[in-house]
């Protein structure tokens, strides 16, 4: 070949491979994609992501379902947890030392909302309005605009919420058999209520002689579920006249506590309650000391086994929803997010990490990832999704730790087949959500309100006061007489300026 020749061949070379490089530059395929006639490319190297999950006891990174995300999004991931025990600590270190995470996911209750709404005011979460915008068409397929309004601060969204499916989740438990033995109906009324809690107290129905405790409920948690409800105090705000308003500022609150101090001034309630833990009332129940506790419906199957343990013969179900006196009645209902997930302005990979969580809510990944394989995991008849066991326990009972955002649409549904795993368990929550009427489940009202400062700052102290006033005024230990001051000092801690934002947004909402 003569050097003319050779000359041409570089200079020809040198056009194609310029060409090829400002064809793949402009964006115009995706990466991977070849042309005609030429060897397809090789795709784009996604980076690794490190994310923060909740705490769980399996370890993510070995859980069957991270590999089955891989495989699908093509991202692999490295999991870690935030602690069990004081997770707001170690989260608020994490953020303050700008661990360079990629995603980040809390549980979604007001106090990690009131900390993520604080780290996005103080600049150190990324805007994901944009990113969404540009590379996440199933993120806002999958979850609806209010959902991804309500976990907007001051109009930009800093977090991909997961909402929780709304169920009544807490009710009065009660020995079956104790109630056989003394030949009463499970009670659907206060009056009847009361008649039962005294028949387990005079008859004996534990062989416990004077030591049956009728009802037991915990230190922390003395507005007990049901009962609450028939005085119109279902959840800590609720309508009254138009109006959301604090339990402890409610007309009904005054005759909760009377019906409670009556209780246990007739020996009815735990003299003790003040100093239950959870455990300690569950072990009162399961033990046979006890005849009645409030119980949520997820923890029946352990009860259940432990009552079985120590009184073979003991059966246990739910009563109705109480009814009172003028007809209130009604069990708390959740409502809002069950996680929320963000990206610190330290992400090192913000795209990636919304490309990765757009990709996990394809519809057929994310149920793959929800519920497994059909006829391997679950089976589908009659329009329910039931789980085959064991292996639906093994490798998705963690699965719902992997959600950021849900199929909104679907996944109520899908979630089923979690309660079908063990009859008991889907028995328990049937009975609350199904087979009681559907007006008896009053769904929390702020559930899915936006960032409200003032009420986010001041829940948890407020509903701590609240908690431990009730309990002092069931003891005796504080005169129902005082409760205007306590009422003030509500306001002055932080009730007046809550009641203010939640009426400002309520009536925006309300039908």
């Amino acid at each position: 070949m003569n050097r003319n020749k050779k000359k041409w061949l570089v200079l020809s070379l040198t056009v194609v491979s310029l060409t090829s490089a400002a064809c793949s530059s402009k964006g115009g395929e995706a990466p991977g994609a070849a042309s005609s006639g030429s060897a397809p490319a090789k795709n784009e190297a996604k980076p690794q992501l490190k994310s923060l999950q909740i705490w769980q006891k399996d370890d993510y990174n070995t859980y069957p379902v991270a590999k089955v995300l891989e495989e699908k999004t093509g991202y692999k991931v490295q999991y870690d947890m935030l602690p069990q025990d004081k997770p707001q600590d170690k989260l608020n270190l994490l953020i303050a030392s700008s661990e360079p995470y990629d995603a980040i996911t809390t549980v979604g209750g007001s106090d990690f909302k009131a900390l993520y709404a604080d780290y996005a005011k103080k600049g150190a979460l990324t805007d994901l309005g944009p990113l969404i915008d540009k590379y996440g068409p199933n993120i806002k397929t999958a979850i609806s605009q209010a959902t991804l309004d309500a976990a907007k601060v001051d109009g930009k969204l800093y977090a991909i919420p997961t909402t929780a499916i709304s169920f009544a989740s807490t009710s009065l438990m009660i020995r079956q058999d104790w109630l056989d033995k003394v030949g009463l109906k499970p009670p659907t009324t206060l009056d009847e209520l009361v008649a039962v809690l005294k028949a387990f107290k005079e008859k004996d129905p534990g062989g416990n002689g004077d030591k049956n405790i009728p009802l037991t409920i915990k230190g922390d948690d003395p507005i007990v579920a049901n009962i609450a409800g028939a005085f119109g105090l279902a959840n800590f705000y609720n309508d009254v006249n138009g109006k959301l308003t604090p339990r402890v500022l409610d007309p009904g609150y005054k005759e909760y506590v009377a019906f409670m101090t009556d209780l246990f001034k007739q020996g009815l309630l735990d003299k003790e309650f003040g100093v239950n833990k959870d455990a300690t009332m569950k072990e009162k129940f399961s033990s046979g000391k006890a005849g009645m506790i409030p119980l949520h419906w997820a923890d029946v199957p352990t009860v259940a086994d432990a009552l079985k343990k120590n009184q073979p013969d003991g059966k246990m179900a739910y009563i109705p929803a109480l009814k009172g006196k003028d007809g209130k009645f009604g069990l708390a209902a959740s409502a809002g997010f069950d996680r929320i997930t963000f990206i610190p302005k330290a992400a090192k990979h913000p795209e990636d990490a919304i490309k990765w969580i757009n990709a996990k809510l394809d519809k057929d990944t994310f149920k793959l990832m929800a519920i497994g394989e059909e006829g391997k995991h679950y089976t589908f008849k009659d329009g329910a999704y039931t789980s085959i066991l064991p292996i639906f326990t093994d490798e998705r009972n963690q699965a719902n730790n992997f959600l950021m955002g849900v199929d909104e649409k679907n996944y109520p549904t899908y979630w089923q087949a979690r309660v079908r795993k063990d009859p008991r368990l889907f028995e328990a929550w049937e009975y609350l959500n199904v087979k009681q009427p559907a007006e008896s489940r009053k769904v929390d009202l702020l559930g899915i309100s936006p960032f409200m400062p003032e009420y986010s700052k001041s829940f948890q102290q407020l509903n701590t006061m609240v908690n431990d006033y009730t309990v002092k005024l069931i003891f005796g230990a504080e005169p129902i007489s005082g409760l205007e001051t306590f009422q003030q000092k509500f306001k002055s801690s932080g009730g007046d300026a809550s009641l203010k934002e939640v009426n400002d947004w309520y009536p925006t909402v309300k039908k």
